[in-house]
């Protein structure tokens, strides 16, 4: 056996299978109604397609422009933040008869330059190509894959004056290509707070050269303007650093397609309205011209979406949000998490924690003090990003939510049991994230447990860090469960249908688009079912799980890989991925980013240690001498085997990540709020005596 346990008295035994089983019977139907009822509206999302803003309408394109993209206009740190009527009249003129978007310009550095961005524009692959590491999956030599184009391409530099006659020619098919199939470049020069104005009058000279950008007008062809990084330095070696998140101090740029009036732009790799990626950039221009690339790009075509609120102002509003979501979140979550930190101090002040009202409200602390992680995730519901003061905003709209779901923690008729408040709220922490996720994704970019879309690392579905609270919140729910669900077989079926539900949430390419959260549910949600049933646990069984796993993901990411290219998610494009022969180059850049991270943030690599400590601590009580954590065993055995499964999980999810550190923090974070909620006081049960109910008498 791999994690023997010491056997119970025949006494122990016999009790804990009589007494239990009406209650059982009475709670058993709880989690499988809510488990059919999450699989009920994760497929009623599925079929009804996304709300409001979120993931792009697979028919959104039925009226898309086909035609040829003709000319590109480049420049850099250009946001939606300066392009307005009163600064920049001629953008703006192109804006209003454009589909537009907020974009992501990482590249393979903590910063991205001009240089940078204007080599993706002809490779696909982000950054430069000579300074990217192996690891990034960026073919060096670079192709540039804008010469495939029938005519090619015509650069007009931004350091000469627009050339009014060669313009016109080059777009007539008498420059690039004598059938006007070629793609002129046109450089802007840098969007700059002293230069904003002569690049805004410099696209008017080239617009009205190419025939203008009035709403109507036949004679404009279709025209990209894309602002493909945030910076220009003078020396951009000197910024061109590695790392391993990008910078976010700098913000979204501005991307328009003529081709697609009035829409919002998206793409298959954000599915999100309003925000596309650089790297969708060449597949868009390669896709209208009928050109297949030479090499498997990571990018997808622009796709166009209509809004509930404008375009322009959805993309205003991506990027807004996601300038200010890094300063604004500190306080909204200290500010609720401050609870939990309270709830903990009392606890470990033993004058305090001895007294029955002092315990009791610290336990209704640490269970309300996780509530405020999936109102964040949501907080894009309310628009504080145009408040005046976002921070207070922000806090506002966490402490509004977190608030309703405390009522609800802690005035349910769950409350008279000390794990019922605990097990209710790490049931909504996990469920409303998964809910999140299977409705769509449509709240979670530009909130603060959304990942940054200017970091561009997750446009959708569940990141590592979202994944981390789902695990470590459902198993805490089912440990809390388990003390009222006594008899191994509803066990069993509860561990079971919970791991369904949560596994098809989380890999679903519709959903969650996880493809490591699959590799960790079957395996973790198995061996705890094993433990549960009292089935000894052998090798081949851990073996086995795991093998589920992977074949489990393996076929999902097949499925996913065969529909459309456009309507992919990254589950289809590892299937590309391996077909390329590039699977060693994508473990190796998930394992070095996995380091790299530990490297780059001391602060983490401490967490980590510290959930390396905890694991070994929560499973050796009795050695250590815990004995609030002995005496819970006593109390209710099963919490031994939800640790078990907890450490195993949680460790095998750092493992098969890229972010593993930052899952694991996640669920090292939560596991100390659930723990700390339910254990004993030791003063409360001298001689054997057990406490049943929060701040009430113990009993025997």
């Amino acid at each position: 056996m791999l994690f023997p346990r010491r056997p119970l008295p025949r006494a122990t035994l016999r009790a804990s299978a009589r007494t239990p089983s009406r209650t059982a019977r009475r709670a058993l139907p709880r989690p499988i109604v809510l488990a059919a009822l999450c699989a009920l509206l994760a497929t009623a999302a599925t079929l009804l397609g996304p709300i409001g803003s979120a993931r792009a309408d697979d028919g959104a394109d039925a009226g898309a422009s086909t035609a040829p993209v003709r000319m590109a206009l480049v420049t850099s740190g250009l946001t939606w933040e300066d392009v307005s009527e009163e600064k920049t009249p001629h953008l703006q003129c192109l804006a209003g008869n454009a589909g537009v978007g907020a974009m992501n310009t990482t590249s393979t550095t903590v910063v991205s330059t001009k240089r940078q961005g204007e080599e993706t524009l002809r490779t696909g692959f982000r950054g430069l190509a000579a300074m990217a590491p192996a690891s990034a999956g960026v073919p060096n030599p670079p192709v540039d894959q804008l010469a495939r184009i029938p005519g090619g391409t015509t650069e007009i530099d931004a350091s000469e004056d627009v050339p009014v006659g060669r313009i016109s020619a080059a777009l007539d098919g008498d420059g690039a290509g004598d059938d006007g199939s070629g793609v002129l470049l046109v450089d802007l020069g840098s969007a700059t707070s002293s230069d904003l104005a002569a690049l805004d009058e410099r696209a008017g000279e080239v617009l009205d050269a190419a025939g203008g950008c009035a709403a109507g007008s036949a004679d404009l062809p279709r025209t990209l303007l894309v602002s493909v990084a945030a910076t220009d330095p003078v020396d951009p070696a000197a910024v061109e650093t590695q790392g391993s998140i990008a910078s976010r101090t700098a913000g979204l740029q501005v991307a328009m397609d003529t081709g697609r009036p009035g829409e919002a732009l998206s793409s298959g790799s954000t599915h999100q309205n309003g925000l596309v990626v650089l790297t969708d950039v060449l597949p868009t221009v390669l896709e209208s011209h009928g050109v297949e690339p030479t090499l498997t790009l990571p990018g997808q075509s622009f796709e166009g979406a209509d809004t509930r609120v404008g375009p322009q102002q959805l993309a205003l509003d991506r990027s807004l949000a996601a300038r200010l979501v890094d300063g604004a979140s500190p306080p909204a979550f200290l500010s609720w998490l401050s609870f939990g930190a309270a709830g903990l101090v009392l606890l470990l002040i033993g004058p305090l924690r001895r007294r029955d009202r002092v315990r009791h409200l610290a336990r209704s602390l640490l269970a309300i003090a996780p509530l405020c992680f999936p109102v964040a995730l949501m907080s894009t519901l309310v628009p504080w990003w145009r408040a005046e003061h976002p921070a207070l905003a922000l806090t506002g709209v966490v402490w509004a939510g977190s608030a309703v779901l405390a009522a609800v923690v802690l005035a349910g008729p769950w409350r008279r049991s000390r794990f019922g408040p605990p097990g209710v709220s790490f049931s909504l922490v996990a469920g409303l994230i998964l809910l999140e996720s299977a409705l769509g994704s449509p709240w979670q970019t530009g909130s603060p447990l959304g990942a940054n879309a200017i970091s561009g690392a997750r446009f959708y579905g569940l990141s590592n860090h979202l994944f981390g609270m789902v695990l470590a919140g459902t198993l805490a729910a089912l440990g809390c469960l388990f003390t009222r669900v006594r008899a191994p077989r509803a066990r069993v079926i509860a561990t079971v249908t919970t791991g369904v539900v949560v596994s098809a949430a989380c890999v679903a390419p519709s959903m969650g688009a996880d493809f490591g959260s699959m590799l960790v549910c079957v395996p973790t949600f198995g061996l705890l079912a094993l433990l549960v049933s009292g089935i000894p646990l052998r090798w081949w069984h851990v073996l086995g799980l795991y093998a589920a796993g992977v074949v489990a993901v393996v076929g999902v990411s097949v499925l996913d890989w065969l529909r459309p290219p456009a309507s992919r998610s990254h589950l289809g494009r590892f299937i590309d991925d391996v077909l390329s022969g590039g699977l060693g180059t994508v473990v190796l850049r998930k394992l070095g980013q996995n380091l790299q991270m530990l490297v780059d943030f001391p602060g983490l690599a401490l967490v980590v240690l510290a959930a390396l400590l905890g694991s070994v601590a929560i499973l050796m009580p009795r050695r250590l001498h815990w004995r609030a954590l002995e005496q819970l065993d006593q109390e209710h055995p099963s919490g031994r085997t939800v640790r078990i499964a907890l450490v195993a999980g949680g460790w095998l999810g750092y493992a098969v990540n890229d972010t593993g550190p930052v899952l694991i923090a996640a669920v090292l974070g939560l596991s100390v709020l659930a723990l700390a909620a339910v254990l004993p006081a030791r003063e409360d049960a001298p001689g054997g005596r057990v406490e049943q109910r929060t701040g009430g008498a113990p009993s025997r």
